[in-house]
């Protein structure tokens, strides 16, 4: 496997973290707490960002390799992401326009890649 591939894995694995984080803090802003002291101080939330932060270094450790013009184009898997976490987790319904976005990011992602 060439490193252009591996380090293109690392930051695709950065924006699936960001995107389980994303999934944290929806769940955790779904609940009701005593005062907004306790919304922004519970576990999952701190988890969330910390996770968020993690994969700033984890973009920043990829682009060492991966093409600036490429970065945008993997981070775009996020939405993916997040839109699959978010049927899983959050019983939320998937749209047709939604899942043809998905295939259209799904296709870019593939057809750019196929370019390195």
């Amino acid at each position: 496997m060439s490193e252009l591939a591996i380090y293109s894995l690392i930051m695709i694995s950065g924006s699936l973290i960001a995107s389980v984080s994303q999934i944290m803090l929806k769940k955790s802003a779904q609940k009701q707490y005593p005062n907004k002291l306790r919304e922004y101080l519970n576990p999952l939330v701190i988890i969330a960002y910390i996770l968020f932060f993690g994969t700033t270094f984890i973009s920043m450790y990829a682009l060492k390799v991966v093409p600036l013009s490429m970065g945008p184009i993997l981070e775009a898997s996020g939405y993916i992401f997040v839109a699959v976490f978010s049927y899983i987790f959050l019983k939320e319904r998937m749209t047709k326009k939604q899942l043809f976005g998905m295939a259209l990011i799904i296709i870019g992602i593939v057809f750019y890649s196929l370019k390195f």
